[in-house]
């Protein structure tokens, strides 16, 4: 019996359905809104000291931060005051690829840039120099394509 794309695309979006109610799919923060426009919601991340013991540390990002503010899409179906304090949940996986676009691809570029500009013969300096200078038109396109990249994250705000 053979499965079609089809099948297999709304399969793999229930699943990812189910992974957002699944506690242990998400990564869940505290924070309190310092913000409210018609489209967004600025919150403000609070430090717990739980981040230490928490399984996807390695994925957030947020345990060395004392605060942090987000900006998420304002649900229409709540109402929200400012101090408010509320819960933001965003899949593992979402996480996963924030830290990907933050961190892994980053991190990937300037060592090839450094690695080919030794094997080209340049000197260490220069070499890092065109590694770190690598990173800003990479950082550039990810500003331009903010709109875009808040599109693909889905938070959720109790």
């Amino acid at each position: 019996m053979s499965v079609s794309c089809h099948e297999n695309s709304l399969y793999l979006h229930r699943k990812a359905k189910t992974a957002m109610t699944n506690e242990s799919n998400i990564i869940s923060h505290e924070g309190v809104v310092t913000k409210i426009t018609d489209e967004e919601l600025e919150i403000k991340i609070l430090s717990q000291s739980a981040c230490a013991a928490c399984h996807a540390k390695s994925a957030c990002g947020m345990g060395e931060q004392a605060e942090k503010i987000l900006t998420v899409p304002r649900p229409k179906s709540k109402d929200f005051a400012l101090m408010q304090r509320v819960n933001v949940r965003m899949a593992i996986g979402q996480g996963n690829k924030a830290a990907v676009l933050a961190y892994l691809i980053p991190i990937i570029l300037l060592l090839t840039v450094l690695f080919v500009c030794l094997g080209l013969g340049l000197s260490e300096g220069i070499s890092a120099l065109l590694s770190v200078v690598a990173l800003i038109p990479y950082y550039i396109i990810l500003y331009l394509r903010r709109d875009k990249l808040k599109q693909k994250f889905e938070y959720l705000i109790d």
